[in-house]
């Protein structure tokens, strides 16, 4: 295929897939908007109004990266693991696989639609916020950088996801055992400096901390781990999640009967 057809293919893959979760936007855009805000008003307004500010930040606008950032993983990873699986399951997916469209194009577009999904959400989470809270955002790019990266890296790995699953029940199962625990567990309503030695020692294990700290510090300018880990942890799933999917439907892996 030629460099344009390449390109029209991918944006066919792209709109596809915008307009199935805008056309569903009830069960994709409201429901994370609505858990976060539920987040904001229990910890951040009933609870927060009685704890201490954290690194003399507030505790309502200490959450907010947080909840913004776990809003961003859970849509952008639901996206396309629900799609392509669903593609799988009717078999239509077939139909891309017998073209010449070349398998990095699919994966692509794929991920593309999973990372518009993700920001849209959490951009609208982060306007819910200003009913709570007023954050100030110290470094714009960073904040973008670890937002964008973040949304394509959950969308690689929905897709790997997909790849795998063989019945519905195989789509819930990473991100109800790993996926929910490792975002609890990654810094969203607390600082890793309160907890003892050995279970900070344990947390920098946990990918989802690095991105949620990198998020808050482009935020208020404070992180409990090193920004340049994290940016260049961001970088390297990015790649070896492209390059394994890539591997994947080359092989036909959990593609072929």
């Amino acid at each position: 295929m030629s460099s344009y057809e390449n390109y029209i293919a991918y944006t066919t893959i792209v709109r596809k897939e915008v307009v199935r979760f805008f056309r569903i936007w009830p069960q994709t855009l409201l429901p994370p908007v609505i858990t976060q805000s539920l987040y904001f008003l229990i910890f951040g307004k009933f609870i927060g109004t009685n704890l201490d500010g954290i690194q003399g930040i507030s505790y309502m606008s200490f959450i907010i990266p947080g909840l913004v950032m776990m809003a961003v993983i859970n849509s952008s990873f639901a996206n396309v693991v629900s799609s392509f699986f669903s593609s799988k399951f009717q078999r239509s997916v077939e139909e891309l696989l017998v073209s010449s469209t070349p398998d990095w194009v699919i994966v692509a577009g794929y991920a593309t639609a999973g990372t518009v999904r993700g920001l849209l959400v959490g951009f609208i989470v982060l306007g819910v916020s200003a009913f709570f809270a007023h954050p100030r955002m110290d470094h714009m790019g960073l904040l973008l950088f670890f937002m964008i990266l973040t949304a394509v890296v959950f969308s690689l790995g929905g897709f790997l996801n997909a790849v795998f699953a063989k019945k519905f029940d195989d789509v819930s199962i990473f991100p109800t055992f790993v996926l929910t625990p490792l975002t609890y567990l990654g810094g969203v309503f607390y600082s890793i400096q309160s907890l003892p030695p050995s279970w900070q020692n344990l947390s920098h294990f946990n990918p989802i901390l690095y991105m949620v700290n990198g998020f808050r510090f482009g935020f208020y300018g404070i992180s409990d781990v090193n920004i340049l880990v994290g940016s260049s942890l961001l970088i390297v799933l990015a790649v070896v999640l492209s390059l394994t999917n890539l591997l994947l439907l080359k092989r036909g892996t959990g593609l072929k009967t």
